[in-house]
């Protein structure tokens, strides 16, 4: 059976993508820092207090993947801060989203490095915003800039992971609709239909296209 983990799975785009992956008859590691209902009713194996930027959290999720083998691992935990402007930076708060949006998933895809299948697959989830080339409105400087670290160590551990047979894909979800976008001008994509579009994009994966960066909906993004 094909084992998935995905991280930040109790809610949101994680969930959904949890609930995708059961359908498809995975068997399936949810990793969060805690459970939430919806979750629970999903009946996949959750292991909680999975905070992927610490020590602890990334101990206790190699602890429960334990000796299993693992088919596609999903790097989703992330946090959006709105609010950085010029003149207005929240400098800790571009810290914390580095630590948790570029940092931990490196940290989570290097400690799991060894339980990675020949042909296992990484998925990257990462954002629009963090494309040089469209950003044309500015602003949000925490999360474009972490979004844009995510991408190139998504290229970077496609070239070093190349030697094991284990392709990345860097993909946007979309504006989904979720509590994170939710209080600022919502989302245009249902969570079910993101994670459909997103694993649509990791069973086309092949070690040729390894290292791309794409919208769920299949479009080929600039850096």
């Amino acid at each position: 059976m094909t084992f998935s983990v995905v991280t930040g799975a109790n809610r949101g785009i994680g969930l959904a993508l949890v609930a995708e992956l059961k359908k498809r008859g995975h068997a399936v590691l949810a990793a969060c820092r805690a459970s939430s209902p919806a979750l629970t009713r999903v009946g996949v194996e959750v292991v909680e207090g999975v905070d992927v930027s610490t020590d602890a959290g990334l101990a206790a999720l190699v602890a429960a993947v334990g000796t299993r083998t693992i088919d596609l691992l999903v790097n989703n935990a992330g946090i959006l801060l709105w609010g950085d402007r010029l003149g207005e930076l929240n400098v800790e708060g571009i810290r914390r989203q580095f630590e948790v949006n570029a940092l931990a998933p490196l940290r989570v895809t290097d400690a799991l490095r060894e339980r990675l299948a020949p042909g296992a697959k990484v998925a990257l989830i990462t954002s629009r915003m963090g494309s040089i080339d469209d950003n044309s409105s500015g602003g949000a400087y925490g999360y474009r800039m972490s979004k844009a670290a995510l991408n190139m160590a998504g290229k970077s551990l496609a070239v070093d992971l190349r030697e094991r047979g284990v392709a990345v894909a860097i993909l946007h979800p979309g504006m989904v609709k979720t509590d994170m976008v939710g209080a600022h001008g919502g989302g245009q994509v249902e969570p079910e239909d993101s994670a459909r579009g997103l694993l649509a994009r990791v069973d086309e994966l092949t070690m040729q296209t390894t290292g791309g960066f794409w919208h769920a909906n299949g479009q080929r993004l600039p850096w």
